[in-house]
């Protein structure tokens, strides 16, 4: 009896040391580091289970005992937590801390810059160039784009909100458009609720076409209101826009940076030099200074504005022909003098 009991003690002891060896074994496995040259992209697929990701993981050279990383991920629960996407590995992290990271989805972000007044097809470009977008819009046409958005029949430009993005690595560029159009929305909904009521402004969509041609025409946002009360003032009064940045817009690709006095007189929907009101849709996707400065217009009286010259981007707005006249011609001089130095 003795001998049997000494022979359990024996066993359990070497039970326990054997144990101990083996977990002891297992964590340094889980903590060493993976075998990762600098920085690597590794993509977990919907659906994948804990051992598919361990065996692709061994397949790049990267994780030298991947059944132990699965019994790892099976006995914390965290087998059932893995999250797709795009995740960054480098040299020092140990499965381990990959496994937390796939459990917790701390997936690679990528980052874009919507620019304040770039057009719609600036956007498309900037998308499809940008390496971390899932391309899922060749050959789409912009009415079959805008009808994945839940718009039908709206026209894409200045559909989208100017700002910098951050998003999931390997998210598809109708996801990317969907959040920009969704942040236009409530940007629009936000300025048409305080706005100063103005008769010739009846639509958040006027506002909108409004606020695209405020945002190319100046860079300062303390003067976009004056120059949104410029154009109010030339619609109440039935005069037209005569706005470049619409003629510019409606010459498309034919447009080469040199905007020409012939150019005004190309007639198209778009020219507000030939056509009374507003252009029929957006000309550039405007950002919430110009939003708010047509929803609150500084009506002055003022008709006219001209650029000073000056460094600071700066114009000048006068009531009447023969001031601004006056203005145009200070800026003639002063254009004509810097080009003289040179």
């Amino acid at each position: 009896m003795r001998k049997l009991i000494r022979f359990l003690l024996i066993a359990v002891v070497a039970g326990g040391i054997l144990t101990q060896a083996v977990l002891t074994w297992m964590r340094q496995e889980l903590d060493a580091p993976l075998l990762v040259g600098g920085t690597q992209h590794f993509e977990v697929k919907a659906g994948a289970s804990a051992g598919a990701v361990a065996r692709q993981l061994a397949a790049n050279g990267w994780l030298a005992s991947p059944r132990v990383w699965t019994w790892y991920a099976r006995w914390t629960g965290k087998a059932d937590q893995l999250k797709a996407g795009y995740y960054e590995i480098s040299t020092g992290e140990s499965g381990r801390t990959l496994l937390d990271e796939l459990a917790v989805g701390r997936v690679m972000l990528e980052q874009i810059t919507i620019i304040e007044g770039w057009t719609y097809r600036d956007l498309r470009r900037l998308l499809a160039g940008q390496r971390g977008v899932r391309q899922t819009l060749d050959g789409v046409s912009d009415a079959a784009l805008m009808a994945k958005l839940g718009a039908p029949g709206v026209h894409p430009e200045g559909q989208f909100f100017p700002d910098t993005y951050r998003f999931a690595y390997g998210s598809a560029d109708i996801d990317v458009l969907r959040t920009a159009r969704e942040r236009m929305r409530r940007e629009l909904a936000d300025a048409w609720s305080a706005r100063t009521p103005v008769a010739v402004i009846t639509t958040p969509y006027r506002a909108l076409i409004l606020a695209s041609i405020v945002e190319k025409e100046s860079s300062r946002a303390d003067e976009r209101p004056r120059i949104a009360g410029v154009y109010v003032k030339r619609l109440e009064i039935g005069m037209r826009l005569q706005a470049d940045p619409t003629v510019i817009y409606g010459l498309g690709p034919a447009y080469d940076g040199d905007l020409r006095t012939r150019d005004m007189h190309v007639d198209n929907p778009y020219n507000t030099y030939t056509r009374g009101g507003l252009p029929p849709t957006p000309v550039a996707l405007p950002g919430r200074a110009a939003l708010r400065a047509v929803a609150q217009p500084d009506v002055t009286g003022a008709i006219y504005f001209v650029a000073t010259g000056q460094a600071d981007g700066s114009h000048h707005f006068s009531r009447t022909l023969a001031e601004h006249n006056a203005a145009v011609k200070r800026l003639g001089a002063i254009l004509k003098s810097r080009a003289g130095a040179k």
